[in-house]
């Protein structure tokens, strides 16, 4: 078995990561079926970094399918500490502009029907999700883009709607009263189910349009987003070469500590076929 110890999922447009050596190609086995593609394994300058396209290599997963529990358990399974998602998303604010890089710090979830948690067996589990995004890998990667002159917001809510369409021009109005700053179709449920398997998770957002409320701006279409996103690919790669480096050292997270008190099914009544489907991420919790 390869490890890895950094995480990369790529979003729309980023299919593949440069600057690897030594890579493989590797398919994992998990209690969730298959992930979104073959995961690329390889080294960066000494850190090993596995990749895994969210929408698989040819762009065939609608947001709604993508296999994000087989996806993060994977991860979690390579030996995966840190993950950095990329995500397309849309402005909802005046000030972030397109082409625009944001790192979120909060999240509203508008998704309907994804499977949102590892836990729906006989173990039950709350985890705590106040901040759901890793404040550690935030930082590194707001230093990472400052220092290779992005334009790039520190903190931003993202609102995430189920799709595949667009919002509509009342919904895009309501997400602005309810002070979200930009909107996508996939930070949920990953980083949900990257603090259940406690993984420190952050997201680097390209913003490729204004949605629908800037009423000076055309109709968001897919052609514009993908010509946008094509724009940020470049700088997004050279950001992700310039952080990972920097994550390599271990750190004492509160995010690897997440379901340390979150399971509150009595062992006595547990499903032993749970404990051995979910060992990865609970065997430490139910001595």
């Amino acid at each position: 078995m390869v490890d890895a110890s950094v995480g990369v999922i790529g979003g729309t447009g980023l299919y593949n990561l440069e600057g690897l050596e030594d890579v493989k190609e590797v398919n994992i086995d998990t209690p969730f079926g298959s992930t979104s593609s073959s995961i690329v394994v390889g080294n960066l300058e000494g850190v090993s970094v596995a990749f895994v396209p969210r929408h698989g290599s040819g762009h065939t997963i609608s947001p709604t399918n993508i296999p994000v529990r087989a996806n993060i358990f994977a991860l979690k399974k390579l030996g995966v500490s840190k993950v950095i998602a990329v995500s397309a998303v849309g402005s909802l604010r005046e000030n972030i502009a397109p082409l625009d890089l944001v790192i979120p710090d909060q999240i509203i979830d508008r998704t309907k029907t994804r499977a949102s948690t590892f836990f729906d067996g006989s173990i039950v589990a709350h985890v705590g999700f106040a901040n759901p995004f890793c404040g550690t890998v935030s930082h590194n990667l707001y230093k990472s883009a400052s220092k290779l002159g992005a334009k790039v917001h520190n903190g931003a809510t993202y609102v995430v709607i189920e799709g595949p369409q667009f919002s509509s021009l009342a919904e895009s109005n309501l997400y602005r009263s309810w002070g979200a700053d930009v909107i996508g179709m996939t930070a949920l449920p990953e980083a949900k189910l990257a603090r259940e398997a406690e993984l420190c998770y952050a997201i680097l957002a390209c913003s490729t349009d204004y949605d629908c409320w800037r009423y000076s701006e055309e109709s968001v279409t897919v052609d514009m987003v993908v010509a946008n996103l094509n724009k940020n690919i470049k700088i997004s790669k050279k950001i992700l070469e310039d952080v990972i480096p920097n994550l390599s050292q271990s750190v004492d997270c509160e995010c690897n500590y997440a379901m340390e008190n979150a399971i509150i099914s009595s062992r006595d009544f547990v499903d032993a076929k749970d404990v051995d489907k979910l060992g990865l991420l609970v065997q430490k919790y139910m001595s």
